[in-house]
C-alpha cells in the first residue's frame, strides 16, 4: 500500500503554480495592448488634429529612413581623403603594451620548473635580451623613442634613437592622457605603463610621432536631402489627400444649401471634426427647411383664417342686413312676421357675436396673452358638476352619458374658468354629432404624474390626415358645414390652445368606431 496519498485534482495542478504563468502574462499584455491600440485609434478617429500629428510623424519617420538608405546608396558618389593618426597612436600604444608585457613577466610564474638562484639568474638574463632584441626592432622599424626610468624619472635604460638621461614623469603622464583624448592629431604621443625592470617598480615610456594613414570620406550627395524633402511632401500629401477632398466636398455641399437647395445634404464620412461639420450642416439644412415649411405653412393658415374669417361674418352679416332692411322698408305683412325677422337678425347677431368672441380668444391663447389664473382642485369633482348640467340636454336628444370617474381625488393645478370651457367644448361636440340614439363615455384615471380625461362617442371614420387637422382652427370634417351647422371651427383649436397653456395634452384617436378625446393633465 502506497504510504502517500495521491493528490486530489487541484493539488495536482496546483504543484507547478507557474507553469503557465509566462503564457498567461504575455496573453495579458497582448491584450492590453490592443486595448490600448484601440483606445488610441478610437481618440485618434475623433480628432482631426491628432491625425494631422499622426500623419506627420509618419512622413518624418519614413523620410528620415529614405534618407538613411539614399545616403548609403549615393554617399559613395562624393568621396573626400581624410588623414587619420589614430591607427599610428593606437601602433605606438601596442608596442609600449607588448614591451611592458616582456618586463612584467615575473619568474614566480615559473617556480615549479626552474627553482635554483643559476636558474632565476640565467632565466632573467634571457627575459631582458628579448626586451633588448625588441626594443632594437620597435626603434628601428618604427622609429619608437622607448625609455625605461624609476619612479623618480631617472633614465635606466633607453633606445639607441634615445639620449635622455632623466624624463619628467608627470609630464609624460599628461601626455599620454592627452594622446588619448587627442588622437588625430599629428604631434608626439607618447604611452606610459608601470613595468619592473631588474627588480624595481619602473616606468616604460614609448614615445613618437605617429604615421598618418589615408581614408576617405563618404560624402553627402544633394539628391539624399532634396529627395528626402520630395519625398516627405509627396507622402503627407497623400496622406492628407483624403481629407482635403472631404473638405472639397464640404464647400460644395454648403455652396449648394446656400443657393436654397435645401433638401441637399452632405455625407458623414468621419467621427472628427469634419463628420461633427457634415453633421451640423445637415442639421441646419433640415432646420431651415423645417422652418420655411412651417412659415409657409403659417402663411397658408394665414390666408385660410382670413378667407374663414370673411365668409363666417359676411354670412350672419348679410342676414342681418337683409332682415332688417326689410323691417327698415316695412316690407312686411304683418306685426308677428316683423318680429319673426327681428327675432332671426338677432340670432343672427349674437351667433356673430360669439364667432367674433371665439376669434378673439383663439387669437390672445395663440400669443399667449391669456393669464391663468391656477387653483388646485378635484378634477373628479368638476367633471361631475359639469355631467350634471349636461344630462338634461343629452336626454333631450336621447344621448346617455356613462360616466366612469374614480371616488379618488385627483388633484390638479389648473385655471378652472379655462378648463370648463375645455370640457363644454369636447361633450358639446360630442353631443352634436353622436348618432341619436347614442351614448358619450366619460373616463377617469391616474397614470403616474398625470390625470387622463377620455370623452367618447360613436361617429363616421376619419382619415388620418383628417384626424391631424381636426384641432387646426376653422377645419371642418364636412366641407359643406358652415358656422350655421357646424360651428365656427375654432372650438377645437381654442381647447388645444388652453391644454399647452397648462402643460398638459390634447389629443384624439379612433378605435372600433368610436371617437376619443383624452386630455392628460399634470397631478399637483
Amino acid at each position: 500500500m502506497s504510504k502517500h496519498p495521491s493528490l486530489p485534482p487541484t493539488s495536482r495542478l496546483n504543484r507547478f503554480p507557474f507553469t503557465w504563468f509566462p503564457f498567461n502574462l504575455l496573453r495579458a499584455l497582448i491584450l492590453l495592448t490592443m486595448d490600448l491600440y484601440q483606445i488610441m485609434k478610437k481618440q485618434v478617429g475623433r480628432s482631426l488634429r491628432l491625425q494631422l500629428m499622426v500623419a506627420f510623424a509618419f512622413c518624418l519617420a519614413a523620410s528620415l529612413i529614405f534618407y538613411s538608405l539614399s545616403s548609403a546608396l549615393f554617399g559613395g558618389i562624393n568621396t573626400d581623403p581624410v588623414i587619420d593618426y589614430k591607427s599610428g597612436v593606437q601602433r605606438i600604444d601596442n608596442a609600449a603594451k607588448s614591451l611592458a608585457e616582456v618586463l612584467s613577466h615575473e619568474y614566480s610564474n615559473h617556480d615549479n620548473e626552474v627553482n635554483s638562484p643559476e636558474s632565476q639568474i640565467e632565466w632573467e638574463k634571457e627575459r631582458m635580451l628579448d626586451f633588448t632584441e625588441q626594443v632594437k626592432r620597435e626603434s628601428s622599424m618604427n622609429r619608437h623613442k622607448i625609455v625605461v626610468t624609476d619612479l623618480t624619472g631617472k633614465v635606466l635604460f633607453q633606445s639607441s634613437n634615445s639620449a635622455e638621461t632623466s624624463v619628467d614623469i608627470h609630464k609624460s603622464i599628461r601626455n599620454s592622457i592627452d594622446t588619448q583624448r587627442e588622437r588625430n592629431l599629428r604631434q608626439e604621443t607618447s604611452s606610459l605603463y608601470p613595468v619592473t625592470y631588474k627588480g624595481q617598480s619602473s616606468y616604460l615610456i614609448v614615445s613618437g610621432i605617429p604615421e598618418p594613414n589615408i581614408t576617405y570620406k563618404r560624402g553627402q550627395s544633394p539628391f539624399t536631402m532634396v529627395g528626402s524633402i520630395i519625398f516627405f511632401i509627396v507622402l503627407f500629401y497623400f496622406l492628407t489627400q483624403q481629407k482635403m477632398r472631404y473638405i472639397e466636398e464640404l464647400a460644395g455641399g454648403l455652396i449648394t444649401i446656400s443657393t436654397g437647395n435645401l433638401n441637399s445634404r452632405v455625407a458623414e464620412r468621419s467621427d472628427d471634426e469634419l463628420g461633427s461639420l457634415a453633421k451640423n450642416m445637415n442639421l441646419m439644412a433640415e432646420q431651415l427647411q423645417m422652418k420655411i415649411e412651417e412659415e409657409r405653412r403659417a402663411e397658408r393658415l394665414k390666408n385660410e383664417l382670413v378667407t374663414n374669417v370673411s365668409h363666417d361674418l359676411r354670412t350672419p352679416l348679410t342676414l342681418i342686413m337683409g332682415y332688417l332692411r326689410l323691417l327698415n322698408d316695412k316690407n312686411y305683412e304683418n306685426e308677428q312676421q316683423a318680429q319673426t325677422y327681428l327675432n332671426i337678425a338677432y340670432n343672427k347677431s349674437e351667433k356673430l357675436n360669439s364667432l367674433i368672441d371665439d376669434l378673439f380668444i383663439y387669437t390672445k391663447l395663440t400669443h399667449r396673452d391669456v393669464p391663468l389664473n391656477k387653483t388646485g382642485i378635484a378634477l373628479n369633482d368638476l367633471l361631475e358638476q359639469l355631467l350634471e348640467e349636461f344630462v338634461t340636454p343629452a336626454e333631450e336628444q336621447q344621448v346617455i352619458l356613462s360616466r366612469n370617474i374614480p371616488k379618488e381625488k385627483i388633484f390638479v393645478n389648473i385655471d378652472v374658468d379655462q378648463m370648463i370651457r375645455v370640457f363644454e367644448n369636447l361633450l358639446g361636440n360630442a353631443l352634436k354629432y353622436s348618432p341619436k340614439p347614442g351614448v358619450i363615455s366619460i373616463s377617469m384615471v391616474r397614470e403616474q404624474q398625470y390625470g387622463i380625461v377620455r370623452i367618447s362617442n360613436m361617429a363616421e371614420e376619419l382619415s388620418e390626415q383628417e384626424l391631424e387637422r381636426l384641432f387646426d382652427r376653422f377645419f371642418r370634417v364636412d366641407a359643406s358645414r358652415s358656422s350655421q351647422t357646424g360651428g365656427s371651427g375654432l372650438g377645437l383649436a381654442i381647447a388645444k390652445s388652453i391644454v399647452e397653456a397648462h402643460e398638459g395634452f390634447i389629443g384624439v384617436e379612433q378605435q372600433d368606431g368610436e371617437l376619443i378625446f383624452y386630455i392628460k393633465l399634470k397631478l399637483d
